[in-house]
């Protein structure tokens, strides 16, 4: 029976812990974020790049769920978000990322991220950086990968994002208005 205890009051700060790490993330304050990930070296370079370009991203949480236990040692916590890029491609769709905690013990250990980004997103970002490469030269060098600049990173690919949309390339946004403000 205290092996259940145990085990509950585990799952128990490591839930609080990883709420603690969404907060921190969400608060655009990389000094507050960083030291959360000291045990998750691998994971600490991209995940405060991306704490960078949502800052940049003008994210605002539109529905934070409850981080609920996703393995043994992991947590999953999902946000969806309002943000610049989505919106510069003339859509009203919100983005939900994932985090995946993984701990050990109670201290955090990797970190990974997804999203369902409509494929839209994926078009406007090859686009820009085959169309504008004064953007991945510039403020997006080490694109998700620890460059120095995420924020000015993330507004020059929302101006670019803009010129796909405005382009012959765009392929428009189908379903956009069938499907209620969702994709």
């Amino acid at each position: 029976m205290s092996t259940e205890i145990t085990e509950a009051v585990l799952l128990e700060r490591r839930l609080a812990i990883a709420e603690a790490m969404i907060d921190a993330f969400y608060s655009f304050d990389p000094e507050r974020l960083a030291p959360m990930l000291a045990d998750a070296e691998e994971s600490a370079r991209h995940l405060l790049y991306y704490q960078g370009w949502a800052e940049g991203g003008n994210y605002k949480i539109v529905e934070r769920g409850t981080c609920m236990a996703a393995g043994e040692n992991q947590i999953r916590c999902a946000i969806t978000v309002e943000d610049d890029p989505i919106m510069a491609l003339g859509s009203d769709f919100k983005v939900t990322d994932t985090f995946t905690i993984t701990f050990e013990g109670t201290k955090i250990s990797a970190v990974e991220t997804s999203s369902d980004d409509p494929p839209i997103y994926y078009q406007a970002r090859d686009w820009v950086f085959r169309n504008m490469p004064e953007v991945r030269e510039g403020p997006c060098q080490g694109f998700f990968d620890g460059g120095p600049t995420p924020g000015a990173c993330a507004r020059a690919m929302t101006t670019g994002y803009r010129a796909f949309a405005a382009s012959d390339d765009f392929p428009g946004l189908p379903g956009e208005s069938s499907e209620g403000g969702s994709r």
